[in-house]
């Protein structure tokens, strides 16, 4: 292994950016030679220690990557360390029979880490989650000629070129001009604006008039099929039942035999067929 590589830490870009990429724009590129020495030796060996000296031969093509995703809001440290990983995913796969040159073969594990981060934290809600959405939403910008909303012509000259369905670019474009907005609103508004906010907007079930009436009626009926069910009872068994579930301090079954002068297994069986009994007098 080369002894002039940078030390590994140097993979990590999210301290000192101009630093990381001053030194990784320094690191040698591979002749074709070496490239393919080190690729046999990883690919049928095993040796990390190739794995990293590719590694460090390739970072400055993530930075050149990912400074072309500059323009959706998110870190060029963090989108630069989502390309390294795909770097070494792609190393990890890379064939060196295949007779193909690193740098082409990773430039797609590199762009799909790149895409997975942007999709995961470009928005709080996901803005494209089929395939033709995601085709949209990395090319819509690029496809677009003016800073002015699409109108239908353009918008099927687009969904022409990218081979994805009209309505599809439309609604693409909806999202990419939308805004997050904060579910409570933002916390220094007046209580004149505050009630813009989206939490404000939610439905509240439990007010609803209707509801509560459906809900009092409801508790109402089943109270005095309650009532009507337990007076058909013996009195033994509605005592039984009152003291040992509609009673503020109930009784426990060893209690109630000790009174009725049974045992604690006797109260039990009063107990279950008196509540059998209500409950089919309630069902029927």
């Amino acid at each position: 292994m080369s002894t002039s590589l940078q030390p590994i830490d140097v993979l990590s870009p999210g301290g000192n950016l101009t630093a990381y990429v001053t030194a990784v724009s320094a690191i040698p590129m591979l002749s074709p030679e070496r490239e393919r020495e080190l690729g046999e030796d990883l690919f049928y060996n095993g040796n990390l220690d190739a794995a990293r000296e590719m590694v460090m031969a390739h970072l400055r093509f993530v930075v050149h990557i990912a400074r072309s995703y500059s323009g959706y809001g998110l870190a060029e440290a963090d989108l630069i360390q989502e390309g390294n990983v795909g770097l070494m995913k792609a190393i990890k796969r890379f064939n060196p029979e295949k007779g193909v040159r690193l740098v082409s073969f990773a430039v797609h594990w590199i762009k799909a880490e790149i895409h997975e981060f942007i999709l995961r934290n470009w928005r709080i809600v996901k803005v494209a989650t089929t395939k033709p959405q995601r085709k949209l939403f990395f090319n819509l910008r690029s496809q677009k000629k003016r800073l002015g909303w699409l109108t239908h012509e353009e918008a099927l000259r687009v969904a022409e070129d990218l081979n994805v369905d009209v309505r599809e670019v439309q609604r693409m474009e909806g999202r990419l001009n939308a805004h997050d907005m904060a579910f409570d609103g933002p916390q220094d508004l007046d209580d004149d604006a505050a009630f813009q906010a989206p939490v404000n907007f939610l439905e509240d079930s439990t007010l609803d008039p209707a509801q509560q009436l459906e809900d009092a009626d409801w508790e109402e009926n089943n109270i005095g099929q309650l009532h009507l069910a337990m007076s058909g009872l013996d009195e033994r068994s509605r005592d039984i039942l009152m003291r040992r579930w509609l009673s503020e301090e109930k009784n426990t079954l060893h209690e109630l035999a000790d009174e009725y002068g049974v045992s604690a297994e006797r109260i039990r069986q009063i107990e279950k067929s008196a509540m059998n009994k209500i409950k089919a007098e309630m069902l029927a």
